[in-house]
C-alpha cells in the first residue's frame, strides 16, 4: 500500500474491535483540532501535536499490507482529520489497497465532508455532536465561536444517506443531562443512529480539572441509549 511521504500521522493502532461497528480496523490519528472540548481525551493531539513524533508512513503501509485479509478497513481519526490537506490522498491510498475507509469528524468542515463522500473516498462516517444544537450550548462545549452552522450543514449532508454514518455524543455530568440528550435526539429524528459514549476522566484529558468528575453509571447510559433509540426513530 502506498501512503504519501510527509503525512503527519501521530498515532497508529494496528487492530481495533471498537472503532467501527461490526468491523475490525486499524486506526490512524491526525494532529490538531479546531475545537477545545474540555473533556477531550486526546489532549496532546489537540494542544501539543508538535511534541509528538510523526510515525513513518512507510512503516504504517507495510503493516497494513501485512494485516490485509484480517482487518476490514482503516479508521482515520484525530484531532480533526479534515483540517489536513493530505486527507484525500491518504483515503485514496487506503481505498486503492482494497480496504474500507472510515472518517471520525467533528463536522466543522462540511465542504470537505461532501467532497470526500462525492469522490467515494469514505465508506462510513462517525460524527461527534457535542451538545444540543443551539449556539450557546455548543460554544460552551467546544470553546470556539460560530461553528454551529457548519456542524448543522454536516448533519444535513449525512442525513441525505449517501454514505453510512452514525452520530455520537460523549455525555459528561455538568455539561449534559438526560433531557439535553433527549432534546438532541429529537433534533436528529430520522438519523440512522445516535450513540451515547460515556465520559472517561483519564490522565490524557484536556482539562485536568475534570478528572474528579464522576461519569454516568453504565445503567444510566443504557437507559439514556434506549430512550434515544426510540426518539430518533419515532
Amino acid at each position: 500500500m502506498k501512503i504519501l511521504k510527509n503525512v503527519p500521522i501521530k498515532g497508529f493502532i494496528e487492530t481495533s474491535f471498537v472503532d467501527w461497528p461490526g468491523k475490525i480496523c486499524a486506526v490512524l490519528f491526525f494532529p490538531r483540532c479546531n475545537f477545545r472540548c474540555r473533556y477531550c481525551h486526546n489532549a496532546d493531539l489537540v494542544l501539543r501535536p508538535d511534541a509528538l513524533a510523526d510515525i513513518d508512513p512507510a512503516t504504517i503501509a507495510a503493516r497494513l499490507s501485512e494485516l490485509h485479509g484480517w482487518i476490514d478497513g482503516v479508521c482515520v481519526s484525530g484531532g480533526e482529520p479534515t483540517l489536513s490537506g493530505c486527507l484525500p490522498d491518504v483515503l485514496s491510498s487506503i481505498k486503492k489497497q482494497g480496504l474500507l475507509a472510515k472518517l471520525d469528524t467533528n463536522g466543522s468542515n462540511p465542504g470537505v465532508l461532501r467532497s470526500l463522500i462525492g469522490q467515494g473516498l469514505i465508506d462510513y462516517v462517525a460524527m461527534d455532536v457535542k451538545s444540543c444544537l443551539d449556539e450557546t450550548s455548543y460554544c460552551k462545549i467546544i470553546q470556539a465561536p460560530n461553528m454551529l452552522e457548519s456542524v448543522q450543514e454536516s448533519i444535513r449532508i449525512l442525513l441525505e444517506g449517501t454514505v453510512e454514518y452514525e452520530f455520537r455524543i460523549t455525555t459528561v455530568p455538568g455539561f449534559h443531562g438526560p433531557e439535553d440528550i433527549y432534546r438532541l435526539a429529537r433534533d436528529l429524528n430520522g438519523a440512522s443512529r445516535l450513540r451515547i459514549q460515556n465520559f472517561n476522566p483519564s490522565e490524557s484529558i484536556l482539562d485536568p480539572g475534570l478528572r474528579s468528575v464522576r461519569p454516568f453509571t453504565e445503567e444510566e447510559i443504557h437507559h439514556m441509549q434506549d430512550r434515544v433509540d426510540m426518539l430518533i426513530s419515532a
